[in-house]
């Protein structure tokens, strides 16, 4: 049984009731940028007398409340910066521990809801419509619809949604027919049904101009039509991932995969939302950096979705775990060499976020990176990885559809490996789990593919001019992507290269013509670093026409420090401001030392 929950982060009754059920009929209003929505909570009754609940809300407008079907009182209390206002209803009846009751509720959102995202026309690849998406972790649900805001609380949902005829709209469901708007012939109402119980923050909305391909038999890739056919080929090893997921994890009960490519000021790699990944467009552009986004994203049916971090204090659980399986993935699609090339990176990560005392440590890359890190430590311990994911796959099956805690994970390692507890009482559980900063121990980690890319580097931070001639093309030939990428990634870590070195590395290397995102990002910082002048428009484009925070901040400071270009910098970023997601435009505003 599980626990009594308490979720900080959530207003909602959770020891008096539980969602079972959401019913949402939305209708998307583009021109006051709003969803109207009514939602019918079946929520099931845990205590005896129970006569009033509350929900989580923020920025709502709520019109009215009904329960079975009665109007019943209702009040907004007082608002939380973070958390929103709680919703609280009394009903006009008592009900026992075990009773059902249908609380509906008419509201429509805000413009400001944090967990919408309404895009005009130009910020679209096509140009032509208008385009709105949603991400709800970790507490933006209740900007969307009056919830249960808590991983610890699991419902179905099915919903319909209107939005005008050129448009299409898509949740994290599975897709149950569309039929005309029959209260305005210019619409068009979509229906979702989500058979498999999952918390508030993974329910996701789309709506745009979207074309659809068939990548496999459980999968489509939607986009506007300017990248669909890219998408569709790059996301061809789509169903061989969820597959060996598959084989490593248990059947994949989520029904359809399919990929949603966002526009491009979409400020994350991707998002898992169930039946439809959300990925930006910038993942089209590189291959391993792909892989592992969609990798990763696959994982995360298993363990975020199925099993579910009980609160987001939790959050290594989810995140850990899916890095795990991601990285399982590698192993069977590639090497196990491969494998360890990641773990390196990830744990390079590591450092890089630790020696940054002021970053938001639980959605930083520290849960990943700390949880990955001490499921291989104790893969180490416990016999190997075909032994340890054994372990995964257990949990997995144990927790599934439900809500787990720290606590209830490291019972079930000590039951699962009951002859090895000497050596799992021996780990330094404190220094995991309770201390800031690195680990308490370094894995091993085979270094081979590591140690061509950092000989390479050196052998540019070590040259003088006489040497230049020494380098050739086959010196990066033989690198497969992720060494490629850290590659650049080591050169970045050293002094700022010559010019000189930096134009014949172009010119045997050809980095100018690389696709692959995390290239590119990487070798116009290098060239920025250098003062090569004609690098600066090209740093600025890539700065402007993606969003994602990770490349384009760095982008812009790197501009901005070359003190010949700062100006160029400030221009172009108050130039296409607008385009850029609120979060990222505030950071490089910031950045650029822009006040207001």
């Amino acid at each position: 049984t599980m626990a009594p929950v308490s979720d900080p982060s959530s207003f909602s009754s959770l020891s008096k009731c539980a969602t079972k059920h959401l019913n949402l009929i939305y209708h998307v209003d583009f021109d006051r940028q709003v969803l109207k929505g009514k939602v019918a909570l079946t929520v099931e009754v845990l205590e005896d007398k129970f006569a009033s609940l509350t929900l989580d809300s923020k920025d709502l407008k709520i019109f009215k409340v009904s329960a079975n079907g009665q109007a019943v009182q209702f009040a907004l209390g007082t608002k939380h910066k973070f958390k929103g206002s709680p919703l609280e209803i009394t009903l006009p009846f008592e009900l026992s521990r075990g009773q059902h009751v249908i609380v509906e509720i008419e509201y429509e959102t805000s413009p400001s809801a944090t967990a919408l995202q309404w895009l005009t026309p130009k910020q679209t690849a096509g140009k032509k419509h208008p385009y709105l998406f949603s991400q709800c972790q970790a507490i933006h649900c209740r900007t969307m619809v009056p919830c249960q805001d808590t991983p610890s609380v699991k419902h179905t949902y099915y919903a319909q949604v209107s939005v005008p005829r050129e448009l299409v709209a898509l949740m994290s469901a599975l897709r149950d027919g569309q039929e005309p708007d029959p209260s305005d012939s210019n619409r068009v109402i979509y229906r979702f049904r989500q058979p498999v119980p999952m918390p508030a923050y993974l329910i996701a909305i789309v709506v745009g101009a979207l074309e659809s391909r068939e990548i496999g038999p459980r999968s489509r890739v939607w986009s506007e039509k300017e990248y669909v056919d890219e998408a569709a080929f790059e996301f061809s090893e789509t169903e061989t991932m969820l597959k060996t997921a598959e084989s490593l994890a248990g059947p994949y009960v989520w029904g359809q995969y399919d990929l949603l490519v966002l526009p491009p000021s979409f400020p994350y790699g991707g998002m898992e939302n169930p039946c439809l990944t959300f990925v930006t467009p910038t993942v089209l552009a590189g291959d391993r950096s792909l892989a592992g986004v969609i990798a990763h994203e696959i994982s995360h049916s298993w363990t975020g979705n199925l099993v579910t971090n009980r609160t987001w204090e939790h959050f290594w659980l989810n995140e850990g775990h899916t890095v795990y399986i991601e990285r399982m993935i590698a192993r069977c699609m590639e090497s196990e060499q491969l494998r360890q090339f990641e773990g390196i990176g990830g744990w390079k990560e590591l450092q890089d976020h630790c020696c940054i005392v002021d970053t938001d440590e639980a959605f930083s890359s520290v849960p990943y990176e700390k949880g990955f890190a001490l499921l291989y430590h104790l893969e180490e311990l416990m016999g190997g990885p075909e032994v340890f994911m054994g372990f995964v796959k257990s949990y997995i099956q144990l927790f599934a559809y439900g809500s787990v805690t720290t606590e209830e994970w490291k019972n079930y390692l000590f039951t699962y490996f009951k002859d090895k507890v000497d050596i799992l009482n021996k780990v330094d559980w404190n220094g995991w789990m309770h201390t800031p900063g690195m680990p308490p121990v370094k894995p091993q980690y085979d270094t081979t593919m590591a140690d061509v890319c950092t000989a390479l580097c050196q052998r540019w931070v070590k040259a003088k001019e006489e040497d230049l001639a020494s380098f050739t093309e086959a010196d990066v030939k033989k690198l497969n992507s992720p060494q490629l990428i850290e590659f650049v990634a080591l050169l970045l870590q050293e002094e700022p290269l010559p010019l000189s070195h930096v134009k014949k590395m172009q010119e045997v290397y050809q980095l100018n013509s690389v696709k692959n995102t995390e290239v590119r990002f990487r070798w116009l910082r290098i060239c920025v670093r250098a003062h090569w002048e004609e690098a600066v428009p090209l740093a600025l484009k890539m700065a402007t026409e993606q969003g994602r925070m990770k490349f384009t901040r760095p982008l812009f400071r790197e501009v901005y420090n070359f003190s010949k270009y700062s100006d160029e910098a400030v221009k172009t970023f108050k130039e296409h401001r607008a385009a850029l997601h609120p979060v990222t435009a505030m950071m490089v505003a910031k950045d650029l030392k822009i006040d207001g």
